[in-house]
């Protein structure tokens, strides 16, 4: 088979490649299996439970477990799908942005299924990934697209084209991403990691504005540098304030009213920078990927304020929202689809690969 191109025919489905997708760039060890748009398989072994002992992934536990669960998460995805090694057309692979050991890891394993299966390999960007897993669900990605990725490592608003051929970034944030500072408010108010999630649960049975939170770069001054920027690190900073002070005083803290304040600045400033960038670029579609699109506050609030300026917002289910190998197969499945050269051989894993290298 030529590299590049598909195999013409599988169980009666003409030109949809089958790719196996590998993802572990931080502490998810994700194999999906897609053929075409449709999604076989989505294995996935986290380590999270390894980390929360220590609030946060710890990047060599991360490599570790990568290593212990690469083989038996193949497996579970092969069964899933109802296939073997041999019938896939390609393997696709994160080879950046994420931990850099975690990210040797997958790296050395789709090398090892390439050559060993003679299948041409795709390294690509796993927050391009995080915008292609939409397909799976919703079908072809809208031709240009505001992509608006938040997660613990990113918060970036991305204009996309053709998700194949790179994207070109529109803002991004200057120190901590959502995702982070959902982590760290957690960890202030007594709740597990990871924090997101927690803090989502606790808030839907509190007040959203019992505390009026700063919204980071969102003052005129700020918008004049950083329009489409995020920052989430002065946020953070005040709830531990406003924390502590309480504590001092000795009254109690309203955990479940300081999570939804908390909650709702964030999610502010991201649907109000996202459908700014998107009216400025005169876009109709604003899709949203990465851990914290599962928050339900953000997605129910993008959609409320989309919909008032008649754009529309597309967002996976939870599941394809956080790390996982389908993502990861659906790009591949996608550069396969429209002939893009596969990498070579020797491709590096990139902790600090830029989003505008979607393929290496």
């Amino acid at each position: 088979m030529a590299p590049g191109r598909t195999q013409g025919l599988h169980n009666g489905r003409v030109n949809e490649p089958l790719v196996l997708g590998i993802e572990t760039s931080c502490d998810e060890t994700g194999v999906g299996i897609v053929r075409g748009n449709t999604l076989l398989a989505d294995a996935v072994a986290s380590s999270v439970e390894e980390h929360a002992r220590f609030g946060g992934v710890v990047p060599e536990v991360a490599s570790r477990a990568h290593l212990e669960a690469m083989v038996p998460t193949i497996e579970r995805a092969c069964e899933t799908a109802g296939i073997t090694l041999s019938d896939v057309d390609a393997i696709a692979v994160t080879n950046g942005p994420g931990l850099a050991g975690a990210l040797l890891v997958g790296v050395a394993a789709a090398k090892a299924l390439a050559i060993g299966l003679g299948k041409p390999i795709y390294g690509v960007n796993h927050l391009a990934s995080h915008v292609a897993v939409d397909q799976l669900e919703h079908g072809p990605l809208p031709e240009p697209c505001l992509a608006m990725l938040v997660s613990g490592g990113h918060s970036s608003l991305l204009r996309v084209e053709d998700v194949t051929a790179g994207v070109d970034p529109m803002g991004s944030t200057i120190d901590d991403a959502a995702g982070e500072a959902f982590d760290k408010v957690a960890r202030l108010l007594g709740l597990p990691f990871p924090g997101g999630p927690h803090i989502d649960r606790v808030a839907r049975e509190g007040d959203s504005v019992y505390v009026d939170f700063p919204r980071g770069l969102t003052s005129r001054r700020d918008l004049e540098r950083h329009r489409f920027d995020f920052s989430f690190s002065g946020l953070k900073t005040a709830v531990a304030r406003w924390v502590e002070a309480r504590e001092r005083s000795g009254e109690p803290v309203p955990v479940a009213d300081v999570a939804a304040s908390f909650q709702e600045a964030v999610c502010d400033v991201l649907t109000r920078k996202a459908i700014d960038a998107a009216a400025t670029e005169g876009i109709d579609d604003i899709l949203i990927g990465g851990g914290v699109a599962a928050n339900s506050r953000l997605r129910a609030m993008a959609e409320e304020r989309a919909a008032a300026k008649g754009i529309r917002v597309r967002v996976p289910r939870p599941g394809l929202c956080t790390d996982n190998g389908a993502m990861v197969a659906a790009l591949g499945s996608e550069m396969v689809s429209r002939g893009r050269t596969p990498s070579p051989l020797d491709l590096p894993a990139d902790s600090s690969l830029p989003v505008t290298s979607v393929l290496a």
